[in-house]
């Protein structure tokens, strides 16, 4: 079984944790890490922005990265949401076990 990190990233704490309760009580994933008061630097139509986000990183199945993406995108308040995955290539086998446990 293949697991994957899915990178997120939203406008406060309180959208980040309403998109991470709903993944997790969907089982979309295992769990979800918040990481608050990140600063942003970036190009949106022509124009550079900086501001302040909160980072999501969850943890799921590769079967179901393609679900967890079309989840956020429709709660996320962004046009273009960043949800990126990434293959997770080695891990604690108990760990591995447990996200496949805990996901649908």
């Amino acid at each position: 079984m293949e697991f994957y990190f899915v990178y997120m990233t939203a406008p406060t704490m309180a959208e980040a944790e309403a998109i991470g309760e709903v993944l997790v009580t969907e089982r979309l994933v295992a769990s979800v890490n918040l990481m608050d008061q990140m600063r942003a630097i970036y190009w949106w139509k022509g124009k550079k922005v900086s501001r302040k986000e909160v980072v999501l990183l969850a943890k799921t199945k590769a079967s179901l990265v393609q679900a967890v993406i079309r989840k956020v995108t429709r709660m996320h308040s962004y046009e273009c949401p960043c949800v990126v995955s990434v293959p997770m290539s080695q891990g604690n086998p108990d760990f591995m076990d447990w996200i496949a446990e805990e996901t649908r």
